[in-house]
């Protein structure tokens, strides 16, 4: 092993590389050429594959050259790994540390939902009216749809159809007998309280997907997918397809054309903040990839009500009024069947249930959905006034923003866990926010409590798991890791970090924490590492005491 140490000082970041690959090599049969990029094939021959550690001293030491190679020197690698079986620190480096957690931010606001709202938690979405449908089917005044944050009206959780559940929804109102509205169709999304972006979110992250504004009235993730390809010839426009296809909630104003073959791709994709359109400039070469990915909408709750008009309409409803919106911010005060307090003047016309909370997990944490979490969180917030919150008396100094409630909520929950207010600093729910701070230590603490929680199989199961699914499904192949390692993944411009739990080759269950920091996200060495530790972990054949 001190070879190897050597060799790995000397290689740096292709060294981690071929010590991941040689790994995989000598704890299995696949073979070298089917796992490797083709930057690293030069490489392997010089570092020797390493037989799996069978000591306990041999573990650290191996851990500890990875941690040591010069390549990782620049950035900040806060590490601990535990033994849930014989409660001993296998490793430990800077893990009392203040780093950013990136998505490993959605451990703390996930693990807390769990807790506090139950797996078999449900979102409700409402649709209500001053009165019911009279006999001829007609609601005389506007028609109200109501959403409390559930996230599943989406593709993702209809096998890619962008409309599946909009028209479970438009299929009830009609199963209630509604035939006409003679007034608006609104969509209420006043359930949640303050911004409808993260705390500390930059405006860069804004524009895309992955930084789409959370509302309680969501639909299809709240972005539009775009593909965009070049055209046949030159001079001629890129080719745009949307999902969902010709959305009438935004516009798309496409300016770019296509270059000759050869040429550097210079397409330019631009929303400006709150603008309703979408600029898309410069140029695209024949025989370019082109764009594949997702650009946040501007206005969630308009969209929705857009798509239930839609399919309202295809199933003979006629809406004589507009498509509108309310949220929380706005003057108008709509009556409506409020869950919190005695019901209003208005009357629930038809209602539909979320999947339970454990399949939204999944699909929060495997596919690491920043929006989802950040609904999580406000729905946290909202629960703590509600009277579905056991501790009704706490309600009453619940703060009006629902992201602050809901981090209050995690803050409660983490005192539970062992982990006092001032071994955090939460901003917000999913990460995305640079000013969120953790350590390895409150990390571990956090899993630990977990693996002990009534709720463990359904949380550890909401996690990736390596070379299987979600953010870890490309990761650790054909190594002791790949369906072992489950664990939830975080990156950012300058932050990688893998946290979760692990079974040893001799049987003892792990939990670890590992959090690189000021590393620019360019480099693969960073994931590798991580995964070169993970390996050493799911492959190490003795125990701790």
């Amino acid at each position: 092993m001190k070879k190897l140490g050597h060799d790995l000082r000397s290689l740096g970041a292709i060294g981690v590389i071929a010590l991941t690959l040689a790994i995989q090599c000598s704890l299995t049969s696949v073979p070298v050429h089917a796992q490797a990029p083709t930057a690293t094939t030069s490489s392997r021959s010089v570092i020797p594959a390493p037989e799996a550690p069978a000591t306990l001293v041999e573990l650290r030491s191996r851990i500890e050259e990875i941690c040591r190679q010069p390549a990782l020197e620049p950035g900040f690698f806060a590490l601990k790994i535990v033994s849930l079986d014989s409660g001993q620190t296998i490793f430990e480096q800077s893990a009392n540390k203040f780093v950013r957690p990136a998505s490993n931010m959605k451990l703390y606001t996930v693990a807390t939902a769990f807790d506090r709202l139950t797996p078999d938690f449900h979102f409700i979405t409402s649709v209500y009216a001053k009165e019911k449908p009279n006999k001829s089917g007609v609601i005389s005044d506007f028609l109200g749809v109501k959403g409390t944050g559930d996230p599943s009206i989406a593709a993702r959780f209809n096998n890619g159809d962008y409309f599946k559940g909009i028209n479970d929804l438009a299929d009830r109102i009609v199963a209630a007998g509604v035939k006409r509205i003679k007034g608006d169709l609104v969509g209420d999304e006043s359930y949640f309280k303050g911004s409808p972006v993260g705390s500390g979110w930059e405006w860069e992250d804004l524009t895309w997907s992955y930084g789409a504004q959370i509302s309680a009235l969501s639909i299809n993730d709240n972005a539009i997918d775009l593909n965009i390809k070049p055209g046949t010839t030159v001079g001629a426009p890129v080719s745009i397809v949307t999902g969902p296809p010709n959305a009438s909630f935004i516009t798309i104003a496409n300016h770019a054309t296509t270059s000759p073959k050869g040429l550097r791709s210079d397409l330019q994709i631009y929303r400006g903040l709150g603008s309703n359109t979408l600029e898309i400039s410069g140029s695209l070469p024949i025989g370019d990839a082109g764009f594949v990915g997702g650009v946040a909408i501007p206005d969630p709750a308009l969209a929705f009500v857009s798509m239930l008009r839609d399919a309202l309409i295809k199933r003979g409803v006629k809406i004589d009024g507009q498509v509108r919106t309310v949220s929380s911010q706005s003057f108008e005060r709509l009556p409506y069947l409020e869950r919190v307090q005695p019901a209003g003047v208005a009357v629930e016309i038809a209602s539909m249930p979320s999947p339970p909370f454990s399949i939204i997990a999944a699909q929060t944490l495997k596919p690491s959905q920043n929006q989802y979490t950040e609904i999580i969180l406000r729905a946290l917030g909202e629960w703590a006034r509600s009277d579905l919150s056991p501790t009704r008396d706490y309600a009453q100094d619940v703060p009006k923003n629902s992201e602050e409630a809901g981090l209050g909520v995690v803050k409660k929950f983490l005192r539970q866990a062992g982990i006092g207010e001032n071994d955090v600093a939460l901003n917000d729910g999913s990460g995305l926010s640079r000013n969120d701070l953790i350590t390895a230590n409150t990390t571990v603490q956090l899993l630990t409590f977990m693996s002990r929680h009534k709720y463990f199989a359904q949380f550890r199961d909401a996690l990736p798991i390596a070379g299987v699914d979600g953010t870890l499904r490309t990761r650790m192949r054909g190594t002791p890791a790949e369906g072992n390692v489950r664990a939830k993944t975080g990156s950012l411009s300058s932050v990688a970090s893998l946290s979760g739990y692990v079974t040893t080759a001799a049987g003892e269950h792990l939990v670890f924490s590992m959090m690189l920091n000021n590393y620019p996200d360019a480099a693969a060495v960073r994931r590798d590492s991580m995964d070169a530790i993970a390996i050493l972990l799911a492959s190490f054949a003795g125990k701790t005491q």
